[in-house]
């Protein structure tokens, strides 16, 4: 299938698929279905592992495929957003998928895409499906976009599936409360299919264990994790009397790792302990709590929401700094309110920026809206200028951390000097 391509068509090509973004989200599964037909059913030829959320679930799939990896399995993994480059979302084996598959695929369906008039997701989600099947993965992990009862990833009949942490958010499109969002994640729950879950506010496990009830499907909550140590590079914890250590910060990637653990020994029959510690020890997953300065403590994380900064707290917490600055970039279509209650009394400063010509809220409108609710706030821009200031408190000390949106991930790893291209995770 794959030819040479210069990087001008691959330019050309994702403008194509970045422009599809005008169709908005659209709720349904029939588009997908379409796709998918009109390139062999790929979805139908591949076992699958579905997992959806609110927290957690790109990290988990990323713990899991990286167990399962390390057992000798070749992997498909589909998550969202990016951080940096569009070919992250797909990967096998960890390695990005290549430009010339999504030329090739582009091309070729070009005009079914148009006739059908698939958004951006509905046609990402087939070219991963289509790629893990050319590939030939042993299992492909696949991360729903968003909810998960109308997103496109639940054409699948998948071989588990996996809830992670609910909580409130894209009320928008979800609803406004957990049980109307939970009723959402559910939808992902398959007849006769094993569904492994952590605890969850009652409401919501309800919700989980009555469509798993009606569905005839075995519903597991799995163990809480005990015993966690986090230190700056790693984080320790017991599952079942068994010591586990993974090179993500937070008590929430302990409960991560937990379900990954369960997940891997549901999937893999016979898994030894030495085959999924390493695989744990092997996770990579960028922008979560991630050590930006190998000598200052400089963190970076993508939490967007009221739960994700919760987790930010409690990590930070842990840690025993004597003053903690952030650095707060939002997409423009958060609720600043329900952030402002996460983070009320969280930093000793807060500092608010953005980046020009993009997705990311003003920083005049998120100062206001910051102040407004009462939270403590000062704006330095450009943010160069931002990176520069929390870098000249952690050399005094003080714990950074940048949060609040994937779209900083570029001009941050820029800055720090991270290379970032083709990293395998």
């Amino acid at each position: 299938m794959l030819k040479q391509h210069q990087s001008a068509d691959i330019n050309h090509i994702l403008e194509k698929l970045f422009k599809l973004q005008r169709l908005g989200i659209k709720v349904g599964l029939d588009h997908t279905y379409e796709l998918l037909n009109r390139c062999g059913n790929p979805h139908n030829k591949l076992k699958t592992i579905h997992i959806a959320g609110t927290n957690g679930k790109g990290s988990t799939a990323a713990i899991l495929q990286s167990i399962l990896r390390t057992a000798g399995l070749k992997v498909g993994l589909y998550t969202s957003p990016h951080l940096v480059s569009f070919n992250e979302r797909i990967r096998v084996n960890g390695i990005p998928i290549s430009d010339d598959f999504i030329i090739e695929f582009m091309k070729m369906l070009n005009d079914d895409i148009d006739e059908i008039k698939s958004t951006f997701f509905e046609t990402t989600t087939v070219l991963a499906l289509y790629n893990f099947f050319i590939e030939k993965v042993d299992v492909a992990i696949i991360e729903v976009g968003l909810g998960g009862r109308l997103d496109s990833t639940n054409v699948l009949e998948p071989n588990l599936t996996i809830i992670t942490s609910i909580d409130i958010d894209h009320q928008n499109i979800l609803g406004e409360t957990i049980n109307e969002i939970a009723f959402e994640k559910a939808g992902i729950i398959k007849k006769d299919t094993p569904v492994i879950t952590s605890n969850q506010p009652k409401e919501a496990l309800d919700i989980l264990i009555g469509r798993a009830k009606i569905l005839n499907s075995k519903i597991e909550i799995v163990n809480n994790p005990e015993k966690i140590i986090i230190d700056w590079r790693f984080t320790n914890f017991v599952v079942e009397k068994k010591e586990f250590s993974i090179p993500l910060l937070g008590e929430h990637q302990a409960y991560n790792a937990s379900l990954a653990i369960r997940a891997s020994s549901l999937f893999v029959d016979g898994l030894s302990y030495q085959t999924i510690n390493d695989g744990l020890k092997n996770t990579i997953w960028p922008g979560r709590f991630q050590l930006l300065d190998k000598k200052l403590p400089i963190f970076y994380d993508v939490a967007h929401n009221s739960a994700g900064i919760n987790t930010i707290r409690s990590t930070l917490k842990s840690l025993n700094a004597i003053n903690y600055i952030g650095l707060i970039i939002l997409k423009e279509d958060k609720k600043v309110d329900l952030i402002a209650k996460a983070l009320n009394g969280l930093f000793d400063e807060l500092i608010v920026s953005t980046l020009p010509n993009s997705q990311l809220m003003d920083k005049n409108e998120l100062f206001n809206s910051l102040k407004n609710n009462n939270i403590k706030c000062k704006v330095i821009y450009p943010i160069e200028k931002a990176f520069c200031y929390i870098s000249d408190k952690a050399e005094k000390g003080d714990i950074s951390i940048i949060f609040g949106s994937h779209y900083a991930a570029k001009s941050i790893y820029k800055f720090f000097e991270i290379n970032f291209d083709n990293v395998s995770i």
